[in-house]
């Protein structure tokens, strides 16, 4: 599957919306955010939930040097001393757990999700205490590709899309972002450009 920012998507979405136009010529193209699919990824997004990127950057990279290698067992091996030190909240470590157990227990293959449909793929990550649409629709975005996600519990998102949009109503973002298919993935990759650039904040 192609990546989600290519030249020839780009080029389709401004035409939908001159709202693209104007952060395209403003901010230029929005990075590649792509992850590969997996475990680690996984966890990540999960460390992200609620923070910064920066915070859960740091927060990931002391977890991975303080374990031999970052497995589902050797996170279920970690105590909950070990985990505080390594700055991860007990809320974000029964998820890491969670996730870790349903891997290990053969509950969630994530090598098989390539091969599943949306709705199928939210299903089964949302089973998984911890989580929720957001971090799915993520997963998705970043390690599936999936070209056509909008993640509306994403605040930096609706955040943009209020301040440069101007909806009056939640429905009025749900009928911009039908405007916008099938490359609400890439439009949502606008929206977090925009907010990171006007913010100056990093991207990884």
């Amino acid at each position: 599957m192609d990546d989600i920012v290519n030249q020839k998507d780009i080029n389709k979405l401004i035409i939908t919306d001159d709202i693209f136009a104007f952060i395209n010529n403003k901010y230029g193209c929005p990075p590649n955010w792509t992850r590969p699919q997996g475990f680690i990824s996984l966890s990540k997004i999960i460390l992200e939930q609620q923070v910064s990127l920066a915070s859960a950057n740091a927060h990931f990279l002391k977890l991975n040097q303080y374990l031999p290698e970052f497995t589902p067992i050797n996170i279920l091996n970690l105590s909950d001393e070990e985990m505080r030190s390594c700055q991860i909240s007990r809320q974000k470590s029964n998820y890491l757990r969670a996730l870790s157990s349903a891997i290990i227990k053969k509950r969630l293959k994530l090598e098989a999700l390539q091969n599943l449909d949306y709705f199928e793929v939210k299903k089964q990550l949302t089973k998984i205490k911890g989580i929720g649409d957001w971090t799915a629709d993520v997963y998705l975005m970043f390690c599936l590709k999936a070209k056509d996600i909008f993640p509306f519990g994403d605040i930096a998102v609706i955040n943009t899309v209020k301040e440069i949009c101007n909806p009056q109503s939640k429905e009025d973002i749900i009928l911009l972002a039908q405007k916008w298919r099938p490359l609400r993935s890439l439009a949502s990759y606008y929206f977090w450009h925009y907010y990171l650039k006007k913010r100056n904040r990093s991207s990884s």
